[in-house]
């Protein structure tokens, strides 16, 4: 075979393999989200509220509710700068620069079946936006779903 049809072979494999991604072709089910959620942090079923709140806070831009769901210090990726972010009120004041227009539109169309789970925590918008079982002692006997990490 000559080096033409292998490269033309191979290009296509290559469109054909980001085409089926793009589809949806490795989809995964709300189960198994859940499962990957419940398998790595525990208290899966205490994450569908607070996720569901900063989906309905990004959609309507507001401040105050997704600073309520975020656990301090935050650190903040945003134009290009990282901001660490100490307390809710520091969060609402400078709102606008740390949580782009662009990331509020993402996370607010944020689908269950697409969240990315690992052990660090589950990632919306294609990781504009961590979440992570947060401990409320040393023991870890308590946890709270909050934002971690934001990253435009």
């Amino acid at each position: 075979m000559s080096r033409l049809p292998a490269a033309l072979l191979l290009a296509g494999a290559v469109v054909l393999g980001a085409s089926l991604l793009s589809a949806g072709a490795f989809a995964q089910s709300e189960n198994e989200v859940y499962d990957r959620i419940e398998e790595l942090h525990g208290n899966a079923e205490a994450f569908d509220r607070p996720l569901r709140q900063l989906v309905r806070a990004m959609r309507s831009d507001d401040a105050e509710s997704i600073a309520g769901l975020t656990e301090y210090p935050l650190t903040v990726k945003a134009n290009g700068e990282t901001y660490d972010v100490e307390n809710a009120e520091d969060f609402v004041e400078n709102f606008d620069d740390l949580v782009t227009p662009e990331t509020r539109r993402a996370v607010g169309r944020q689908q269950y079946q697409d969240l990315f789970v690992s052990s660090d925590g589950v990632m919306l918008a294609n990781g504009a936006v961590w979440m992570g079982a947060v401990c409320e002692d040393n023991a870890c006997g308590d946890s709270h779903w909050a934002i971690i990490a934001i990253n435009n």
